[in-house]
């Protein structure tokens, strides 16, 4: 098994919602440009299979996509793409079904493909699609830290459950954080934490953190509009300055890796794994 070349430890995040509409791709996207100008190197998984939203969102115009590398066609590197601030974003497929129901064999394509890519990579975040579907499971208990996002909507609450209900139950994960999206203030978003805590505490028994929230902001709609991230054209409005907490938040968390072999074999992107992880 190779080392990483600089023999250092990479994050790898996945963040999921039960449901969708809560605004999760944008979330990603300027969650991972607030982490890059904090001077870390980040890959964006746009693990949304079948339905890419990440380069439209950020107006990227990618040549290829992961489905390309899961036929043998073209390597890891070969499709990554340059996003702003110098994020690196791998790609979906847009429009291909057969990507949202991966078989086995097309996922050990996609891991062995990691496991050659050597780029420096600090964190690596993972957009998954809405729902609770394999694909979304198996992102989700394949990384380090599982972030759950959602809405103060009674609908978005329950899906949320009932995602975390499913990593639970099925893939034994035990660990969750939470990230309230278009609230009004943080006292909303701690009252939605709280709801939630207290469900998965009772019916569960298993721990769900608080991370933070990200306000509700006409400056993001806009941002949408324009395919720009909103942190690039708006950095001093109230999402913005969310998205900056969050990432200070990640930046100074210590994450406990799990001890069996996970996504990247063992050795994500060639990063030792050690028991617990810190950037």
């Amino acid at each position: 098994m190779k080392k990483y070349k600089n023999n250092k430890s990479i994050k790898t995040i996945t963040i999921a919602s039960g449901k969708g509409g809560v605004g999760k791709t944008n979330i990603v996207a300027n969650l991972g440009i607030a982490l890059r100008k904090m001077g870390k190197e980040v890959l964006i998984f746009d693990a949304d299979l079948g339905l890419s939203n990440i380069d439209v969102l950020l107006s990227l115009a990618p040549k290829y996509s992961i489905d390309h590398v899961i036929r043998g066609e073209k390597s890891l590197k070969e499709i990554i793409v340059e996003g702003p601030a110098g994020i690196r974003v791998l790609p979906a497929g847009s429009g291909i079904q057969e990507l949202t129901s991966l078989n086995e064999f097309q996922r050990l394509r996609i891991l062995e493909e990691f496991e050659n890519y050597n780029e420096n990579i600090d964190i690596m975040l993972i957009d998954t699609s809405a729902g609770i579907s394999e694909n979304v499971s198996f992102f989700c208990s394949a990384v380090q830290e599982v972030i759950i996002l959602t809405t103060p909507e009674p609908t978005s609450i329950t899906d949320a459950y009932a995602l975390i209900k499913i990593l639970h139950n099925k893939y034994k994960e035990e660990k969750f954080s939470l990230v309230v999206n278009l609230i009004k203030n943080e006292d909303e978003a701690k009252l939605v934490y709280k709801r939630l805590a207290m469900v998965t505490e009772k019916f569960l028994r298993i721990d769900l953190s608080y991370l933070g929230f990200v306000r509700y902001d006409e400056n993001v709609k806009r941002a949408v509009k324009e395919q720009s991230a909103f942190i690039e054209l708006y950095p001093n409005t109230f999402a913005s300055k969310d998205i900056i907490d969050l990432a200070n938040k990640i930046l100074n968390s210590e994450v406990k890796c799990k001890g069996s072999m996970q996504f990247f074999l063992k050795n994500f992107l060639m990063g030792l794994k050690e028991e617990v992880c810190s950037l």
